[in-house]
């Protein structure tokens, strides 16, 4: 039998209608309810449209003038959806690559394509991007003129377009990107000459033109670059003193299979940051080797061009030359004794000139590391058991005939 207790009507109706554990429940399940709210709402915000609205309608022109039949469906291009803001965070199922944004995400300061072979047009209205600071597009099929307009992009410090089909000229306009750092627009189908204002782009490190189609010699280049490449090309006449006057940080030359020619200059190899050079495959004729002047030149390529006259001596005294090639040439004479006695030439190619006499026991005795060719030219005694005689060594006949009976320079 239940103990009697006083109850008053109200907590008689209380006590039925919700007895205390359930109310505990309820407190709990209204407080979580409460703080799940709170979390997606706190969640949701930050995908509000965050993203300059000039820059929204410059990556929809840009998507739009890419060809949508060359758009993969695993492609970066292909999760550019504009149903929501290509800043918003976080991007789990559109805009997942290809761009970069601003710490605020108001801003795209980055367009890097994957090599999806997007083929298409680089849109005008990129210059709308005036925050952009990386431009990259390489590797892919795009096609026709890069516009002008690009030249707004006044904080772009990277644009690279390699391996394209860009065609036309460089554009002039392009010397505005006072900005810019690097510059690659290799492996495309630009034509016509070098803009002559290349030198304003003050902050120029590495410059990468090689196999287009561009024509003419070489205007001023930028004062503070670092490697230079443009080979493959149809550039011609000599190599002006004029363009790399000042260039004291220029450590990579790579200027091979284009049309240049007459006598490649002392002062080239007084530039002093100078480590690599690429001439091969020109129409040069001469080359003036001044004594070494502490210059750090590892590397030299001056192989299959129009060189007459003898192998220089001045080079056994680059004390870091580790690799020299002058194969192919017109030379003559005997190879330097000095060249045997070089402890840091590791490769040498002196293959396919006129070369008389014994080579430099330095060379070819066993053990000395040097690797490379003294073969196809008319030397005497050059032992067999030396990798560095192969391929065989002209005829007697060819020689004679070259030297005209021993005397004089090989004939053309």
């Amino acid at each position: 039998m239940l103990k009697s207790h006083s109850f008053t009507p109200s907590n008689i109706n209380h006590q039925v209608a919700m007895p205390l554990p359930n109310l505990n429940l309820h407190h709990h399940l209204l407080l979580l309810l409460h703080i799940s709210l709170l979390i997606s709402t706190n969640h949701i915000s930050p995908i509000q449209a965050l993203t300059s609205p000039s820059d929204i309608s410059a990556l929809k022109a840009f998507k739009s003038a890419v060809k949508p039949s060359s758009i993969p469906p695993w492609s970066c291009l292909a999760s550019w959806d504009f149903t929501t803001d290509p800043c918003a965070i976080p991007r789990r199922t559109h805009f997942t690559c290809g761009v970069t944004c601003s710490p605020d995400s108001t801003r795209v300061t980055q367009i890097t394509l994957d090599p999806a072979a997007y083929s298409g047009t680089l849109t005008p209205l990129i210059s709308q991007l005036t925050n952009l600071t990386t431009l990259d597009l390489a590797d892919n099929s795009f096609s026709g003129a890069i516009p002008s307009s690009i030249s707004s992009l006044s904080n772009l410090q990277t644009l690279t377009l390699q391996s394209n089909s860009f065609s036309g000229s460089l554009p002039p306009a392009i010397s505005n990107l006072k900005s810019l750092e690097s510059l690659d627009i290799s492996h495309n189908l630009l034509s016509g000459f070098l803009p002559n204002t290349l030198n304003s782009l003050p902050n120029l490190r590495r410059l990468d033109l090689s196999f287009n189609k561009l024509a003419g010699t070489i205007p001023k280049l930028p004062p503070n670059l670092l490697e230079l490449a443009l080979k493959h090309n149809s550039l011609s006449g000599s190599i002006p003193e004029s363009a790399f006057a000042g260039l004291t940080q220029l450590e990579v030359i790579e200027l091979s299979e284009n049309s240049f020619s007459g006598t490649l200059q002392s002062w080239f190899f007084l530039l002093p940051s100078l480590q690599q050079v690429d001439l091969a495959n020109n129409s040069l004729t001469g080359v003036e080797i001044p004594p070494n002047s502490g210059g750090d030149l590892v590397a030299l390529d001056l192989g299959s061009n129009r060189i007459e006259g003898y192998v220089p001596v001045n080079f056994g005294s680059y004390p870091m030359l580790s690799s020299l090639s002058l194969r192919y040439n017109r030379l003559r004479g005997r190879i330097p004794v000095e060249y045997g006695r070089k402890k840091s030439l590791k490769r040498l190619y002196l293959d396919g000139n006129f070369l008389i006499g014994q080579p430099p026991a330095g060379l070819v005795t066993g053990g000395n590391g040097v690797s490379g060719s003294l073969g196809d030219n008319c030397l005497q005694a050059c032992p067999a058991s030396s990798n560095l005689c192969i391929p065989p060594q002209k005829p007697n006949a060819i020689c004679k005939q070259a030297y005209g009976g021993g005397r004089g320079k090989p004939r053309s």
